[in-house]
């Protein structure tokens, strides 16, 4: 079967055919036509099967039938998808496909300023990609409607669950018209998501290709049992032995996948790391290294890598096993897309076998065992917590490194900020032997003059830098100070003479927020001399 023979009108054909397609995938050819008919289609398959085409065509069709009023440009159909990565992609797949139409699509997400979005909003678009926080984000604002909405699309459904976003997702139902076209799409169909369905699609045709849960047929799967400790080593040398151009490596975590690519950087090999925590332009930033050939080894959690369409992926390695056998399927699928053949390997310690079982009945086959490599498995113990119940060791040591994080910027809540203006204010060496010598700025620092301090910093410190506590003290007492008293002694008694000073000041505050009194002056203090 063609494009054409779907139905599809020219322009799109033009494009497919420039993109680079040639024959619909399975998914595209069950979901396509119903799609164009203005049914609801609930559509079921395994990562990397094309759904993205088979839901957009449709929309960019209907729509251009369709077109809106001239000057008016009101969102007619609306895309969710749980992560950015995704987004983007969809996003450009869309331009791509619509690159022969008049219409108009976007893409919004969190991480980001919100400004360049809103703009491209103002200007009116067709069609809107977000995710569902920068979208209820917007909405509230008031800078979304909805009312002119035609077609609703509900996109990795499955992963909305894991992520937390299906509270979202029935908020946002709520503010869509009642009359929509609702095409639904998820790769596992869990019970969550068919309670959802019934409420949310209306005499849907569904469309299921090939069992959801069983992987391609052309990756070549292996596991090797290898204990934690040594999985980086393993990992390095086969990128070596191998000569592994590109890779995706799945971590449990996001403080593992931050140590894994450390790790392999160490020895040599390019590796970048990509999660939640990381912020929108180093994600797209270490995805687009990868795309390009710069990194070698992309390091992701299973949120981040969700959806990635990266061509030409050779390895996809499961540093961890995932605790979902269905997880397993979503990772491997990133490899073998399109026709390619492709390798995954799975490294499996001993407390996680049984993840390697549940992912065999899973697939319905046995994994390939390689028992010949230079790091063979040598515990056999579980790892249990000081009340000895059986816990994960990757898990204990990300809690451990989080609370060690929050421990250190705790124990140095301004070392950033005191660092910032260090490395701001101090001339390097050679610039001191050129220029003369400034006075500091001094609201450059966190020393404050007067009562702005609780406008420009929240926390004011003791009088550390000019050492001088006699003339404040002696103001908030209403005494008039001399050069002589104010002129700080020496030795001990300087000291003692600071601490009774502080001893015997009133307790005049009921929080820690600085009284504008309090706070120590930048100014130099000038006293009138009497004798003169």
């Amino acid at each position: 079967m063609t494009f054409e023979e779907l139905g599809l009108i020219p322009p799109i054909l033009r494009a497919l055919t420039d993109y680079g397609y040639e024959a619909p995938s399975p998914i595209q050819e069950a979901a396509i036509p119903p799609a164009l008919e203005g049914r609801d289609v609930l559509g079921c398959a395994q990562t990397g099967t094309g759904k993205t085409c088979a839901f957009a065509t449709p929309i960019l069709q209907r729509l251009q039938a369709h077109p809106a009023p001239k000057g008016v440009r009101p969102i007619r159909a609306l895309i969710l998808t749980p992560t950015r990565e995704l987004a983007l992609q969809i996003q450009e797949n869309i331009a791509a496909y619509a690159k022969h139409l008049p219409l108009r699509s976007t893409v919004i997400f969190g991480g980001v300023g919100q400004n360049p979005q809103v703009e491209r909003l103002k200007r009116g678009v067709d069609i809107l990609v977000a995710t569902p926080g920068r979208l209820c984000d917007l909405y509230n604002q008031g800078f979304l409607n909805f009312s002119k909405l035609e077609t609703f699309v509900l996109d990795e459904a499955d992963r909305m669950l894991d992520m937390g976003f299906i509270h979202d997702v029935r908020k946002i139902l709520g503010w869509l018209p009642a009359q929509k076209q609702t095409l639904f799409f998820s790769a596992t169909m869990p019970q969550e998501i068919t309670e959802l369905v019934s409420s949310l699609l209306h005499d849907p045709v569904r469309v299921a290709v090939d069992p959801i849960s069983s992987p391609v047929e052309v990756i070549d799967q292996s596991v090797y049992f290898v204990d934690k400790v040594n999985k980086t080593k393993l990992l390095a040398d086969l990128f070596r032995k191998d000569e592994i151009q590109n890779a995706l490596v799945f971590t449990r975590t996001k403080h593992g996948a931050n140590k894994v690519a450390g790790e392999l950087q160490r020895a040599g090999i390019p590796a970048a790391a990509i999660h939640g925590n990381k912020s929108q332009t180093a994600r797209q930033q270490a995805l687009a290294d990868f795309k390009a050939g710069r990194v070698a080894a992309l390091v992701a959690t299973d949120i981040a890598a969700r959806g990635l369409d990266i061509e030409a992926l050779s390895h996809v390695f499961n540093y961890n096993m995932p605790d979902v056998p269905e997880t397993y399927v979503h990772r491997i699928g990133r490899t073998g897309r399109a026709g390619h053949t492709g390798v995954a390997i799975s490294f499996c310690d001993y407390s996680e076998k049984e993840n390697l079982r549940g992912i065999e009945r899973l697939i319905n086959k046995k994994i390939r065992l390689v028992s010949d490599h230079p790091w063979p498995m040598q515990v056999f113990e579980l790892t249990r917590d000081s009340h000895g119940r059986v816990v994960c060791a990757e898990d204990m040591e990300a809690k451990a490194a989080s609370r060690e994080h929050k421990r250190a910027r705790s124990m140095s809540p301004n070392a950033g900020h005191r660092a910032h203006h260090a490395d701001a204010s101090t001339p390097s060496r050679a610039g001191q032997e050129k220029a003369p010598r400034q006075r500091p700025n001094p609201l450059a620092g966190e020393r404050i003059m007067d009562a702005t301090a609780r406008l420009l910093s929240s926390r004011a410190p003791a009088n550390r830098d000019t050492g001088r506590t006699g003339a404040p003290q002696a103001r908030q007492n209403g005494q008039q100070g001399t050069r002589k008293q104010q002129r700080p002694a020496s030795g001990g008694a300087a000291r003692r003479g600071r601490g009774d000073q502080r001893r015997s000041k009133p307790e005049l505050r009921r929080s820690n927020q600085k009284d504008s009194t309090e706070q120590p002056s930048l100014m130099k203090p000038y006293y009138l001399n009497d004798e003169k």
